[in-house]
This record gives C-alpha cells, sequence and structure tokens, in this order.
C-alpha cells in the first residue's frame, strides 16, 4: 500500500483542481456508492482526502486487520483515508446499532478537526446513507474550514430510523426531524437520490435552488458482462433458471417475502433462487430456507468482493431486487437498481414507487408490489417461461437506459460542475470574478 501524501497545507491548493474533504462513516473496503465517486474525482486529478470510520458493514464486526482502538491513515486509489474509531454494528440489535449510528459522529466531532489539522479544503462533500447524523461533524469542520458544505442524501429521516431503529417517542423523533432540518439548512447544497426526496427536503425549509438531483450510478465493471461460463462462480451455482439476489441481507429486503414466493415455486425444481450476499438476517434466513425444506430451491454461496459480482451476474437468469412495503422505500432508488440496468440481465423488481418506476421504464424486467410474495412468484414464473430472446432484449433496453440515465461520467461531471458552482457562491461578493 503505498504510504499517504501530507494533508494540503493553506493556501497550496491547486488553481484549477478540486481540494476536497469528503465525510462519510462507511467507505472502502465496505462497498457503498461513495467508493466509485472518489475514485473517479482522484483518476480526474482532484485531491480527495476521506475522514471515515473502521470497517464493519455489513456483518457488524470489524473486517480482518482493524480494530476499535487507535486512529488508522491509509491511502486507496490516491485517496487519502483517515479513519477514527466507532462502534461496530453488531447483529440483530437496535442497542447496538443505535450505538452504531451515534460513536462515529460523536467521535468525528470531537477528533476530526484534529486529525485535520493545517490542512485547508474547497469543499465538504457528505455521504449520508444511514446515520444522517453524519451531517454533525461535518457542520463543525464546515466552520473550521471556512468550506461550503454538499450533503448527498441517501436516505429520510426520522422514517427511517422509526422504521429500522423501533423509535417511537414523538420526542425524540421530533428531535431528530429538527436536527436534520439543521444539517440540510447548514449545506449549500442537498444532493438527493431519488428525486421522490425532493418534497421532504423542501418541506424542511430547503428552497428548491438548493436541492439538486443526484442519482447513484453503476460501477464500469459492470458493463459488459463476463461471457465465460468457467468461472470459480459459476462451481458454486446450481443449474436452471437462477434468480439472483446481490448485496446486503437485511430487514428492509423483505426476504420473508422471497422465501414465500420461493416456496410458491416449489413445484417447479429447474427454478432457484440464489442469495450473495451477508448480513444481520442471514442467520434467520438459513434457519427459515431450512425449516421450509428449500435447501435445493434457495441458495446462500456468500459474500465476496464487488469485483466478483459480474461473474456472478453472468450466471444469472434474471436479478432480483425487494424491499417491504413502506412509504420511504417506495422513495428510493436502491443501488443494485443501477447496476443490475447496466449488467444487461432482465430485473425482478419487487419494489413500490421509484424503483419499480425505473425498472418499467426502462423496460429492463418485470415488477411485483412490495411485500406480495403470490406477485412475486407470478413474476418470475413469467419471466422464466418468456423466450431467450426477449429476456435479452430486456437485458438490452436496461444496458441502454443506465448509460443514459445514470452513466458515471456524466454524474461525476455534473458533481463536479456543481461543487464548483457552489464554491464560487460561497465567496464573499468582493471576491467574485467579474
Amino acid at each position: 500500500m503505498n504510504q499517504p501524501e501530507p494533508l494540503t497545507p493553506a493556501g497550496t491548493a491547486d488553481a484549477t483542481a478540486l481540494n476536497l474533504l469528503v465525510v462519510s462513516q462507511y467507505f472502502w473496503p465496505e462497498n457503498f456508492q461513495i467508493n466509485l465517486i472518489v475514485r473517479e474525482l482522484v483518476a480526474r486529478g482532484h485531491r480527495v482526502t476521506v475522514l471515515t470510520g473502521k470497517p464493519n458493514y455489513p456483518a457488524g464486526r470489524f473486517y480482518e486487520g482493524y480494530g476499535f482502538f487507535g486512529q488508522r491513515e491509509e491511502s486507496w486509489e490516491g485517496a487519502r483515508i483517515l479513519r477514527l474509531p466507532l462502534i461496530p454494528r453488531g447483529s440483530n440489535s437496535r442497542f447496538r446499532l443505535a450505538l452504531n449510528y451515534l460513536s462515529f459522529p460523536a467521535i468525528a466531532w470531537l477528533f476530526g478537526p484534529r486529525r485535520l489539522k493545517g490542512a485547508q479544503f474547497d469543499a465538504i462533500f457528505v455521504y449520508a446513507p444511514s446515520p444522517l447524523f453524519v451531517g454533525l461533524p461535518a457542520l463543525r469542520l464546515r466552520r473550521l474550514f471556512k468550506a461550503p458544505m454538499l450533503y448527498w442524501l441517501q436516505d429520510l429521516w426520522p422514517e427511517s430510523v422509526q422504521l429500522a431503529g423501533g423509535v417511537r417517542s414523538p420526542l425524540l423523533l421530533g428531535a431528530i426531524a429538527k436536527t436534520v432540518a439543521a444539517m440540510y439548512r447548514g449545506s449549500a447544497r442537498v444532493l438527493i437520490q431519488s428525486r421522490a426526496f425532493q418534497a421532504d427536503v423542501e418541506a424542511a425549509g430547503i428552497p428548491p435552488e438548493r436541492i439538486v438531483y443526484f442519482p447513484q450510478t453503476a460501477a464500469p465493471h459492470f458493463r459488459p458482462l463476463p461471457t465465460s461460463n468457467a468461472s470459480q462462480e459459476a462451481k458454486l451455482l446450481p443449474t436452471g433458471f437462477k434468480v439472483m439476489f446481490a448485496g446486503n441481507i437485511g430487514s428492509a429486503q423483505a426476504f420473508d417475502t422471497v422465501v414465500e414466493a420461493a416456496e410458491r415455486l416449489r413445484d417447479h425444481p429447474e427454478i432457484h433462487w440464489v442469495i450473495v450476499g451477508d448480513g444481520r438476517r442471514r442467520p434467520w434466513l438459513q434457519e427459515e430456507v431450512r425449516r421450509r425444506g428449500l435447501e435445493d430451491r434457495v441458495h446462500l454461496p456468500g459474500r465476496f468482493p464487488e469485483e466478483a459480482m459480474p461473474r456472478f451476474f453472468a450466471q444469472a437468469d434474471a436479478l432480483l431486487v425487494t424491499l417491504e412495503r413502506r412509504r420511504i422505500y417506495s422513495l428510493t432508488i436502491p443501488t443494485k437498481v443501477q447496476a443490475y440496468l447496466a449488467s444487461g440481465r432482465p430485473i425482478i423488481a419487487g419494489l413500490d414507487g421509484e424503483g419499480a418506476r425505473v425498472v418499467e421504464e426502462a423496460g429492463a424486467g418485470l415488477t411485483a408490489p412490495a411485500s406480495d410474495s403470490e406477485a412475486l412468484a407470478e413474476a418470475v414464473l413469467k419471466l422464466y417461461r418468456l423466450p431467450e430472446a426477449e429476456r435479452t432484449e430486456m437485458g438490452r433496453r436496461g444496458r441502454a437506459y443506465a448509460e443514459c440515465e445514470f452513466d458515471k461520467d456524466r454524474l461525476v461531471d455534473k458533481l463536479v460542475d456543481t461543487v464548483r458552482k457552489t464554491i464560487e457562491e460561497s465567496k464573499p461578493l468582493a471576491n467574485r470574478p467579474h
């Protein structure tokens, strides 16, 4: 691993390249969209420092080589990474999840300025899936560096924390809503991953001109997929018609619906459900598959690096994305939708709202209402019975849609332009070019 370069001292930033601080609880080797954005920014010549935590997602325990103690410094793809301690998520414990959500923002608030002492940044870019509190230390750093803050919103609180964390107290939910609104107001721009977020952000008091639609993209290695059937991944999978889910095995992904749909199709032994990934509900899923006697229908090969996913996708006949029936989930576009579209495989989407709209608009597959096992099973059976040429055409349309709507280069161009415009607007009027 290369030794990290020194932090840029005040007054030495390149006049053309951006010097950005990214604040994110999650970062490589965890698999999140921010990795792709940082790598692309660095490849374009911009300087990026990432203030992040110790990796533990999704399994809830620290990755090998990492632990709670110590502040670690690394370099990845040319970006400087400064890691702070946090309490790992654990498994199936709301208390541990709450500690995880609170520990990184608190530690970053206390120790972030010290880790970044002597640096100067043009702007601060916050990557904000849950927990949204990651914006709190960024607010302090914004004042310290006198740099505008851009907040890339991936989730909506307090609705999400009410659902995932089981929070019911009106007083606590109200306090969370006020905190989130304060983070929005402290941001020069709020970037939203779904157009459906717009109304909620405006309701928090943010004018439309400060809200920017900035969806997620797909890593370039998802297109085109490898064509060989002789990969190591192929040996891990069953023969037959493979419906593949890839990603976090959590409560939001509605695996009870998936298992029920698999049971409904028990009389079609050629249809197999392949769940690639890990997460807090994996033990439950394994036990449920065993309890229902579906071991020969539902397969859990495990968790693999993101770079292996194209080789898995190449073996799939359909790619599966599911979420529970909740208002908040209907407003989001799950990250895997972009990767699925780019891969050129037909999609089965057990979703409501924005995610389903994208799949339908692209003509890239079939949809079923969220949390509806009967409709999900019918969609899988319908896709299975379609001629292969029709399924291939669905995949082609999905890839074309992804290249138009979610192209990495276009989106990073938009991000850089937005950051530059935000920096310019943050300057005092006397210092702006005339």
